[in-house]
């Protein structure tokens, strides 16, 4: 392949170059084209535009490959935490023993929020869901830490950002959820790490302690590993947009939490659950609805299964489905909710037409399956898939401050509406 590519219309000739990424993915830098000529490209959805250069996460859809900073995501699943994986995506590379244990030291410093914030909670209804709550919170951080109020900064303000929010963002979410079932808040325990902490501010109660079961720390912590980055994304790409306009990373993020809330991003594990319950009280027919998700003519559609960028398998899925049976198993929990969705699961599996058109169950099926096991309520879904995606954010929110080739974004348009009118007043208008 040539240096350049060339772009020809009618008789004029374009040449851009060529950029090869280190996995030998290839683009044409259209950057210049506007300024060379008077055409714009259009791509709806930005499925074949690349806004920018990543170090931190490589994707391949048709190989089903998924790797942080290099590290296949199957052997950090396994083997690593999602504090250490934290600390790989925003600063590079694997923590020591001596880095991690200080970047842990740090959280503890810093999970408690505020006391003064108690009061935006209070002001909200109890029936406020917690993903409203939780952009709003993180938004108004930036008045409680002026001094980390900045687009750009010192490495070791940026450190200690890094690390307030990654463990606040836990404490603001146990404490919505409290907030919306009418519960006094439980406070951060430093004696615990991150995930027994959440579990514990978020089912600890006065009357009745949380009992931390090492089967549920474990299908979480694999959960956040999981969703911790997903390259540029719909909410990753939010968080990019925003920050570029040398916005701080609170308020970046705060977009990126709203972006995230949507049936079609973070709120799909949400739409899984409330499926599988339609399905359930319309007496649980599964060959119905699969008949209905094949029928191009109904609006059904099977949520959870298929992805927009995985052609053959979500890696992420087929570990969280083997962490979902262990779960099940070892809790021993009977849900009739669940069965159905083991049942759907297996029926899909095994119908030719979902098989031929690689529409495999993905990371959302799964983990709608353990969220609803743990115990974790439908609302709070999306609210759990922002605490895992949060280092991403802020890995991406500053490897874009630092890069100096960032443009504040703005796409083109190809306007489609009225030619040029005059102005009538309204006694002229019929």
């Amino acid at each position: 392949m040539g240096d350049n590519a060339k772009l020809i219309i009618g008789d004029k000739t374009y040449e851009f170059p060529v950029l090869v990424g280190t996995e030998n993915e290839y683009a044409i830098d259209i950057s210049k084209l506007r300024s060379q000529s008077e055409f714009i490209t259009l791509d709806s959805g930005f499925g074949n535009t690349g806004a920018c250069k990543s170090a931190i996460t490589f994707l391949d859809g048709d190989k089903g490959i998924l790797r942080y900073r290099g590290y296949p995501i199957e052997q950090l699943a396994e083997k690593s935490t999602f504090v250490e994986i934290s600390y790989l995506l925003i600063f590079g590379k694997l923590p020591n023993q001596k880095e991690l244990d200080k970047f842990s030291q740090t959280f503890a410093e810093f999970s408690m929020i505020h006391e003064d914030m108690k009061n935006f909670f209070n002001a909200y209804p109890s029936g406020a869901h917690p993903m409203a709550i939780l952009s709003a919170m993180i938004c108004s951080l930036s008045g409680y830490y002026p001094d980390l109020v900045k687009s750009h900064m010192t490495d070791d303000l940026f450190y200690r950002l890094a690390a307030q929010l990654l463990s606040q963002v836990r404490t603001i979410a146990a404490f919505s959820y409290k907030k919306s079932i009418g519960e006094p808040f439980v406070y951060p325990r430093h004696d615990l790490k991150y995930v027994p902490n959440f579990l514990n501010m978020m089912f600890s109660s006065p009357a009745k302690p949380y009992e931390i079961r090492e089967e549920v720390v474990r299908a979480l912590k694999v959960l956040l590993v999981l969703h911790a980055d997903h390259e540029q994304n719909c909410s990753t790409s939010t968080v990019r947009m925003v920050g570029s306009s040398e916005a701080n990373l609170y308020a970046s993020i705060s977009a990126g939490i709203l972006a995230l809330w949507g049936p079609l991003h973070g709120g799909a594990n949400q739409a899984v659950i409330e499926m599988l319950e339609a399905i359930q009280a319309d007496g649980a027919d599964l060959n119905k609805y699969i008949n209905k998700a094949k029928d191009k003519t109904s609006d059904f559609r099977l949520m959870g299964f298929g992805h927009r960028v995985y052609k053959n398998f979500d890696p992420r899925a087929k570990i969280i489905k083997q962490c979902a049976d262990d779960l099940l198993n070892k809790m021993g929990i009977h849900d009739p909710l669940l069965d159905l969705a083991k049942r759907l699961e297996e029926a899909a599996l095994k119908d030719e037409y979902f098989v031929s058109r690689k529409l495999y169950p993905n990371v959302d099926f799964y983990s709608g399956i353990i969220y609803r096991a743990i115990g974790i309520p439908l609302n709070m879904f999306p609210v759990m898939f922002a605490i895992g995606r949060m280092p991403g954010w802020i890995a991406h929110w500053r490897e874009m401050t630092k890069d100096p080739m960032t443009k504040i974004g703005r796409p083109r348009q190809i306007y489609t509406g009225e030619l040029t009118r005059d102005y009538v007043s309204i006694e002229q208008r019929s």
